[in-house]
């Protein structure tokens, strides 16, 4: 045992010196933004190691990242001057593998059982739907994984799932999952979800195998501890938990996390683990660590007002002794463009004068947003990327759309026809493909012209004529629809007819809102493109046909989607769910609207929102020199223009933080939305509040998107689950508010 640990000891302060030495027992570190936990964590492991003689074969360290897991591994090992080869450092997934790597016969699993990735899983399903005669255009292959994988998060196996007859989504989706269980269990194949689910079933079955991992594995350290799921977390409890007449006693498990940061709901995490850890595991010390070493005083203080509007938090308060720093500026642009603009001014302001691009961090709360703002960086020549994902008209619903309406202007673009004759699936499969490809190769024509010859001359027979006809047929009927009406118009006739918007739509979760969200910004960048708002043409005083105006659009957004591919410094776009993490000089907070942030989902539930504050929370404190937070008086969002109110969370910023800027002479409503009384503007609208439940007598339960005017000329506008958006005259419409 060494008795210097000086080097251990001293980079900390007195916080994280409290967490990294305290007594071998359960203990949940609270870990604010900014405040060290990587490196507590780490000097926690050498500290049991050097301090306190701990086996390093008895060390469990769990994240969720490889990378992550490769960083404190590295780190570990410097500190300790050695490898660490004996302890288990890893992510949760990881982990569960080697254990069933290693006891593959206690699994019931071949010894080279096979790991299925995202796309091998995808397949499968779509392979199995096919099994059971599940039409995929109506089911979607995608929407039964998260299904499956969903339940797995939660431990629950085919055979636990209720029989559910009145549910016919439920229903289907068991069969399948069923399905895909056996077929799975016949080949050896094991999914991600099935690692960690697979693995707690070994140690909840296999008495001696339990047993040895629980007098193996004294010290469980667990970082990122709000983002575990609900097997992970009985994952743990079943390695931390006593031996029966050992008198080892149970585990130390020592989390850090931040239940401030957690933000991943909507993929199973269960914030509730970091407050029920208090009460599942014995005398539970709590050590918080509010040092924060990135942000400005300001920055930290708008921060600590925002999230203290969540309930049942374990509670912290920022502090840096970095300065004050300047105020957080806001800006109201006229629209969405008029903010992108914004944004792009400024970033080309803070590179002028001597910053960088990689200084700079564009965040968003849908993917869609960032179509304008990268319009904006294009015209300005400032370089950017898209971080975690794909740019625009990189995107796949994007392609996919821009496909359908190049066949409408080239019928013999052989590179869309390809990518959309059986997207959605229209019963084309790949030997039909692959005919028409040797019968345009054979006859020196484009797949287009094979394809109605094929169908002629009676090369192709019974279903695959009928499917091939159809498609030909369908673009004809959407071509001969666009002649004669505007571009936005012919963008939205060719997502809804070719299916492609149901298509997407029904993936589920936050991938398929994404998906939908994007084909309507597109039908809004071609009606910005035909007000030559965006994407201009030269004007060369010529007349433009419809057709020669859907080329320009097309071609234009192929030319875009090949700029800046350089791996050079550039500014950083990506939704708040990217960003966390990460940490950049200059942060833009754009779209800070009631129903975009928080988006109107949230407004139904105080759990959901008070996950969208967390996520607020988290793209302020990415910020370390200045932050601005901006917003558009009116955005074309899901189709429809919208006059928007600023969000919420800038009420719940302090006055002495923020300051409203504005471009030029420019005039905007002032963002503060409540009267010298405190009467939230919001609210003078019959008692109505953007975001609240309402019901109709005709049209049944909405939600109120917007209000316009005021006393008996009030008007309001409300999405209704059956009959769609409506405006309605408060006056007459009689209302009854449900939330």
């Amino acid at each position: 045992m060494a008795l210097d640990v000086t080097h251990i000891l001293d980079p900390l302060n007195e916080r994280q010196r409290e967490a990294v030495t305290a007594p071998v027992g359960n203990l949940l570190v609270v870990a604010g933004a900014g405040s060290g936990k990587t490196r507590v964590l780490v000097h926690r492991i050498a500290y049991l190691v050097e301090a306190l003689g701990a086996s390093p074969g008895g060390i469990l360290a769990v994240t969720f990242t490889n990378k992550a897991a490769a960083e404190m591994r590295g780190r570990v090992e410097r500190l300790l001057e050695g490898p660490a080869r004996a302890m288990w450092v890893g992510t949760f997934h990881g982990i569960a593998h080697r254990l069933l790597r290693m006891h593959w016969r206690d699994t019931g699993l071949p010894e080279n059982f096979q790991i299925l990735d995202a796309d091998d899983q995808l397949r499968l399903v779509k392979r199995v739907m096919r099994t059971l005669d599940v039409d995929e255009q109506k089911w979607p292959a995608r929407q039964a994984v998260w299904f499956i994988n969903s339940h797995k998060d939660e431990g629950r196996r085919a055979k636990d799932l209720p029989a559910a007859d009145h549910d016919v989504f439920g229903t289907i989706h068991r069969d399948i999952y069923e399905a895909y269980e056996a077929l799975c269990n016949q080949r050896g194949l094991v999914d991600f979800a099935e690692l960690l689910l697979r693995s707690h079933e070994l140690l909840l079955t296999n008495d001696d195998l339990r047993s040895h991992y629980r007098r193996r594995f004294r010290h469980l350290l667990v970082d990122e501890f709000q983002d575990t799921n609900t097997v992970q977390y009985a994952w743990l409890r079943v390695l931390a938990e006593a031996e029966p007449d050992s008198p080892l006693g149970p585990g130390a498990v020592w989390a850090v996390g931040d239940d401030d940061q957690s933000i991943y709901g909507w993929r199973g995490a269960k914030i509730q683990n970091i407050h029920d850890f208090q009460t599942d595991f014995a005398d539970v010390e709590v050590v918080r660590l509010e040092q924060n070493y990135r942000s400005t005083s300001r920055i930290l203080q708008a921060a600590n007002a925002l999230i203290g509007n969540n309930a049942e938090r374990v509670g912290k308060n920022l502090w840096t002794d970095a300065g004050l720093g300047g105020p957080i500026l806001v800006y109201s642009g006229y629209n969405d463009l008029d903010e992108a603009r914004f944004i792009a001014d400024r970033t080309q302001r803070w590179i002028e004068d001597g910053g960088t691009p990689d200084d700079v961090a564009v965040l968003y709360r849908s993917n869609a947003q960032s179509r304008v703002i990268e319009e904006a960086c294009l015209k300005l020549d400032i370089p950017y990327r898209i971080y975690g994902g794909v740019r625009f008209f990189e995107r796949l619903e994007i392609k996919n759309a821009l496909a359908y309406m190049r066949l409408v202007s080239q019928r013999h673009s052989d590179v869309a026809f390809e990518r959309v004759v059986n997207t959605p699936p229209r019963g084309i499969g790949g030997k039909t493909v692959d005919a028409i490809r040797s019968l345009a190769r054979a006859s020196a024509t484009s797949m287009w012209q094979a394809s109605k010859d094929g169908i002629a001359n009676g090369a192709f027979k019974g279903r695959a004529a009928t499917a091939v006809g159809a498609f030909i047929k369908l673009i004809d009927d959407i071509a001969g629809v666009a002649e004669n009406v505007p571009l936005h118009e012919i963008a939205e006739h060719c997502i809804e007819t070719s299916g492609l918007m149901a298509f997407h739509s029904k993936e589920g979760g936050e991938r398929g809102m994404a998906r939908k969200e994007n084909l309507d910004e597109l039908v809004t960048a071609c009606r910005q493109f035909g007000r030559g708002l965006v994407l201009p043409v030269e004007d060369s005083g010529e007349e433009y046909s419809q057709a020669s105006e859907l080329d320009e659009f097309l071609d234009q957004a192929a030319l875009e989607s090949g700029d800046y591919q350089s791996g050079g410094p550039a500014v950083q776009m990506m939704t708040m769910h990217s960003a966390k993490g990460l940490e950049f000089p200059l942060v833009f907070m754009a779209g800070m609207e009631e129903g975009l942030f928080p988006n109107t989902r949230s407004m139904r539930e105080p759990g959901r929102l008070e996950e969208e504050r967390r996520l607020a929370y988290v793209g302020i404190t990415r910020a370390m020199r200045q932050l601005y937070f901006t917003y558009a008086e009116t955005r074309r969002m899901n189709g429809m223009q919208s006059s928007n109110w600023p969000s919420r969370f800038l009420d719940e910023v302090p006055d002495a933080c923020l300051e409203e800027v504005r471009m030029g002479g420019a005039v905007s409503r002032p963002f503060r939305v409540k009267t010298d009384n405190g009467v939230d503007d919001r609210d003078d609208h019959g008692g109505l509040r953007i975001g609240q439940t309402v019901r109709h007598a005709k049209f049944g339960e909405g939600i109120v998107l917007q209000a316009e005017g005021g006393g008996e000329r009030t008007r309001v506008q409300v999405n209704f689950a059956k009959a769609g958006s409506k405006w309605l005259m408060l006056a007459y419409a009689n209302l009854e508010v449900l939330t």
